[in-house]
């Protein structure tokens, strides 16, 4: 079954638009688009809150995110979130369709 993971990323303020372009300067949205069992990968500003970011990723499988987890993408993504966010929220779905 497919997985699709919510996060939020709540931002220190006024440096969101800083984080969001770290994250595409540093190629960690591109390498994630790029795992084989990736099917969705894309970030949002939330309306709500200018402080932040929200990310939406579909997965084919639960150990599809378990591999993602581990790469070296995803590990410097956790590095880049020391400088910029103070709190991450995570939502895990399965899913049947998109």
């Amino acid at each position: 079954m497919k997985r699709l993971v919510e996060v939020h990323y709540y931002i220190k303020p006024g440096e969101r638009q800083a984080f969001y372009n770290a994250i595409l300067s540093s190629g960690i949205a591109d390498a994630a688009r790029a795992e084989d069992r990736n099917e969705k990968y894309d970030y949002y500003f939330s309306s709500d809150n200018e402080n932040e970011l929200v990310l939406l990723e579909i997965w084919s499988s639960a150990e599809a995110v378990q591999f993602h987890m581990e790469t070296p993408h995803y590990k410097a993504l956790t590095e880049l979130k020391k400088e910029y966010v103070t709190e991450t929220v995570f939502k895990r779905y399965e899913i049947t369709e998109i």
